[in-house]
């Protein structure tokens, strides 16, 4: 690999896990799309910031870019607020204003700068190897591996000073709020963090890849886990692996670099969505028919109890009596019977003792809708769950 090609890597790398941090927390709070917001409306403080330096490299734009930013969050809070619109049609309605007051203000006050889609919208990670940092005419690196690096790290220290306010504030606004935690200076906290690790990886990746690897790592994320510390590694884990392959994506097709990462980390992002353990769709989806398969057998064990008669219990009569097709009626008898919750004999269906235990705490726990009733029975009544 040639130097510009490990610094490319580099860069995606560190860019990916300073959005995994503040991206984690984002979508724990529901508020992806805000990252998408500050992304587009942070324009008008990078214009005006050049307006008052002449200078592209000043930190000054990155400063006025985090408050926009926050004014951005700001706005879509307080028309949320009124309970007219609702928090997307907030966030529709106040970035493609300030965005588009960033593009007005380029058109009418530098008409000579020229608003590049790929460079604003995908990036080019391409050339962010050239754009050097020069300290006392010695080359440092590429600058956005210095700004993205120290924005990281700026992170991880705020993240390991909060931790627990940034938890707490998360999941439980009213308990941080009784334990002396202010839920409104996390809030805004996050959101200034968030505004300026979007600007600084504005330049470099665009703010289309800026949005995926904040939002898409972290979804990914919190569909195998609950943890909140594993949630944070894994987001930071598949936000690097996505960035490293999604690069080597793009040189073997010779395609976007940003564009490439940004499949990628869609791709893993519906691997994750299809087979995550607990939370993806095919687990869901086997759950569902588990847990049909336990209101059918519910259903057969409440009819056996409710019929003395030999001819409603016959096993050809089932399937006429409950309405379900032969396959249904099989499984859901084989089931009942591998569990020993009926014997049968010249075709006739019995409850066991043990079926007669547990159809009589499920109609209590019908009735009552309380889960002690039941709880305790599960491990031996529900174990084709798996």
């Amino acid at each position: 690999m040639t130097q510009p090609q490990i610094e490319i890597q580099l860069i995606a790398a560190v860019v990916a896990v300073a959005c995994a941090i503040p991206g984690v927390f984002l979508v724990l709070r529901k508020m992806a799309l805000i990252s998408d917001a500050i992304s587009h409306s942070i324009l008008p403080g990078i214009v005006l910031g050049f307006f008052i330096t002449h200078d592209l490299n000043s930190p000054l734009l990155i400063a006025l870019a985090a408050l926009t930013g926050v004014i951005t969050v700001v706005l879509v809070e307080w028309i949320q607020k009124t309970g007219l619109v609702k928090e997307d049609t907030a966030i529709g309605l106040v970035f493609p204003a300030l965005f588009s007051i960033g593009v007005i203000l380029i058109a009418k006050n530098a008409n000579d700068v020229h608003l590049d889609v790929d460079a604003v919208l995908l990036g080019e990670l391409a050339f962010a190897p050239f754009d050097r940092l020069s300290y006392f005419g010695m080359d440092m690196g590429p600058k956005s591996l210095w700004i993205m690096g120290i924005i990281l790290l700026v992170s991880l220290i705020l993240l390991f000073t909060f931790y627990k306010e940034l938890k707490v504030s998360t999941f439980d606004a009213g308990l941080s709020a009784a334990m002396g935690i202010s839920p409104l200076l996390m809030h805004y906290g996050l959101m200034s963090i968030s505004s300026v690790t979007v600007v600084g990886a504005f330049d470099a990746v665009g703010a289309i890849l800026v949005v995926a690897l904040m939002i898409a790592p972290a979804a990914a994320a919190y569909l195998i886990t609950s943890d909140l510390k594993k949630m944070l590694l894994l987001s930071v884990g598949i936000g690097i692996f996505s960035a490293i392959s999604g690069y080597w994506v793009a040189n073997l097709l010779d395609a976007s670099i940003s564009g490439s990462m940004t499949t990628m980390l869609a791709f893993v992002f519906l691997i994750v969505y299809l087979f995550a353990p607990r939370k993806g769709l095919i687990a869901v989806l086997y759950r569902q028919k588990q847990q049909r398969t336990e209101v059918s057998l519910i259903t057969f064990l409440l009819h056996l109890n409710n019929h003395s008669d030999v001819n409603e219990r016959h096993i050809n009569h089932l399937q006429e009596h409950i309405n379900w097709q032969r396959v249904r009626s099989q499984t859901v008898l084989d089931l009942a019977e591998r569990n020993n919750m009926i014997q049968i004999e010249s075709d006739v269906v019995s409850l066991t003792e043990k079926g007669k235990e547990f159809t009589d705490l499920a109609l209590e726990y019908i009735i009552t809708n309380k889960d002690e009733k039941i709880e305790h029975m599960k491990d031996d009544f529900f174990l084709f769950r798996g």
